[in-house]
């Protein structure tokens, strides 16, 4: 039998127009369900239970545990999540992962599933050029699995079938005489299979397709699964070296998960294959999956199932312990203060990070950039209000540290939301991905301002200045009513709650008119013999700057209507 670089390109490219398919298939779904992928995601609370259920229903959804691990850890890198809330989804994206072995070995190797392929892209194809609605999305859903079926059916022919006489299957079958050291050295071989394709989806259809084809006897079949199990955590944990502590260790608590389980299972694998095949013989009615060869790939299939939900049901209620065990070796943060801690980071990004999931975390980064602009408005009152010079002075320091924090953010967003925007967008994420880019921009201005305002402020302390009672109480009636839109802007970002134009209308108004108050008293009152010229200087930049403020919360609330 000849097999040559003619089968070996074969197999690469029947590899390849199902990887495709697949990444296709994913990238639809989650453009067409993103809202609802949203919706449920915030759903996510300290129930591990519920956690688990959903890591499995997206995971099962988008094909891809990467995807939701990688996703799950920026969400903790985010601060959306806390890492021992994040075991529950990334117990129930390994599950939820199986269902490609099942879909594999049901339909894939039984009926033709090229045959399939082109009524399913004559179904796909005119859903494309249609616009209405999501429909698109679900066309290029269509067209994905038909990909699919049509690089399996490829695959499956590509693979040539080897009887048990060939040199190959008994070089393989001797292997399986080492005992636990034959089964470790193919969990290796497993784990250097999916890490380089990175993904077990993938990773395991080839296992299944040689076990079709009668190259793989079942231990090593199921020694490979094991190994692909933890070759698939390598892109969450290549993700996560520029992120927080959290999100690092939620990346280690993915890959201890399958460790643990992968050295309970190998000693147990022995005994537990023939207890599955019996179990699966007396419940589906299949042959000896040690000797049957299409039926060993619903018995592989069963065993990935099987070993993935029993390990989760181990390990789902000692998370503490998991979480505490992936900590090892990571380093604490550097105790820096509350926008640093959530800023000083680069957004994760991956090849399955699609812009409809990543814009949770956009959201959740303008939101907290809405909340130092906050703090600063607070801290610059407190300067206002405060004789003390020791204490004023830290706390301009305080605000220039904000103000390096805001440059950062602004950056750290603009550059990922191009980075995504490289992706096709849906209409609502576009407009998403526009007001973030602004309402960063202006958070951005404001916090310029209120760095500028301290300076000022600090230029008042060093030559003695000292503002009139008059002037102290308008400058507290405007920041009162700069801190209550800086408020209702925070609560629509946290909450999603929609204001009125109206009352959007009422703030601005209220913003103007005080704005314009301040500055008639203060030209009235230039001529008056007690009004200190010096004070008088002072007290009119700080008027142009808060002006220039309530300029700028006009803009943002104009993006948050159009939101």
């Amino acid at each position: 039998m000849n097999f040559g670089l003619v089968n070996i390109l074969q197999i690469a490219g029947s590899v390849g127009i199902f990887i495709y398919g697949m990444k296709l298939m994913s990238e639809s779904v989650q453009r067409a369900a993103g809202d609802q992928f949203r919706t449920t995601l915030g759903h996510i609370t300290s129930n591990k239970w519920v956690a688990f259920l959903i890591g499995f229903a997206i995971t099962g959804l988008v094909q891809s545990s990467s995807a939701t691990t990688v996703m799950t850890v920026s969400f903790v890198n985010a601060g959306l999540i806390s890492a021992l809330e994040s075991v529950g989804l990334i117990l129930g994206a390994n599950v939820g992962t199986t269902i490609t072995g099942w879909i594999v070995s049901l339909l894939g190797f039984k009926i033709s599933l090229s045959e399939y392929a082109v009524p399913i892209f004559a179904l796909g194809v005119p859903m494309i050029f249609l616009s209405f609605g999501k429909l698109r999305y679900w066309g290029e859903f269509l067209i994905g699995v038909g990909l699919l079926f049509l690089g399996l059916g490829f695959l499956k022919s590509s693979v040539p079938l080897f009887s048990e006489d060939t040199l190959l299957f008994e070089w393989l079958r001797s292997w399986t005489d080492g005992g636990i050291f034959s089964r470790l050295f193919f969990v290796l071989v497993g784990v250097i299979i999916s890490t380089i394709v990175q993904s077990s989806s993938v990773a395991m259809t080839l296992t299944l397709t040689m076990c079709a084809q009668g190259w793989l006897p079942i231990e090593i079949a199921a020694s490979l699964i094991l190994g692909e199990n933890i070759g698939t955590t390598s892109t969450a944990l290549i993700a996560s070296l520029i992120a927080n502590r959290e999100a690092q260790i939620t990346a280690r608590i993915h890959f201890w998960f399958n460790v643990i389980g992968v050295f309970w299972m190998v000693v147990l694998l022995p005994w537990f294959l023939p207890l599955l095949s019996s179990f699966l013989t007396f419940l589906f009615g299949t042959e000896d999956i040690y000797k049957d060869a299409l039926d060993m790939t619903i018995g592989l299939s069963a065993f990935h199932t099987a070993f993935n939900f029993i390990n989760a049901l181990l390990l789902i209620n000692v998370n503490g312990w998991l979480a505490r065990i992936a900590s090892i070796g990571v380093l604490q943060d550097d105790g820096i203060t509350f926008s640093k801690k959530n800023s000083y980071q680069k957004f994760l990004e991956s090849k399955d990070f699609m812009p409809e999931i990543a814009s949770i975390q956009i959201r959740k980064e303008i939101q907290d950039f809405g909340k130092i602009i906050s703090v600063m408005s607070e801290l610059f009152v407190e300067i206002v209000n405060s004789t003390d010079t020791k204490r004023n002075a830290k706390l301009i320091k305080k605000i220039g540290q904000y103000e390096e924090v805001t440059d950062h953010i602004e950056l750290e967003v603009t550059k990922h939301i191009t980075h995504l925007s490289k992706q096709e967008l849906t209409e609502k994420t576009s407009l998403l991905f526009r007001n973030a880019l602004n309402l960063s921009n202006e958070f951005e201005r404001i916090a310029d301002i209120y760095y500028q305002m301290s300076m000022v402020l600090q230029k008042k302390m060093d030559d003695n200045i000292y503002f009139l009672p008059d002037q102290r109480e308008h400058i507290n009636d405007m920041t009162s009513l700069l801190g209550q839109a800086f408020d209702n802007i925070y609560d629509q970002l946290a909450s999603e709650k929609i204001f009125s134009a109206f009352q959007y209308e009422k703030a601005n108004k209220a913003i103007k008119k005080k704005s314009k108050e301040m500055r008639i008293e203060h030209l009235k009152r230039l001529g008056d013999t007690d009004y200190n010229i010096k004070s008088a200087m002072i007290y009119n930049q700080i008027v142009q700057y808060l002006e220039s403020i309530g300029e700028h919360i006009i803009n943002i609330t104009d993006c948050l209507k159009e939101q």
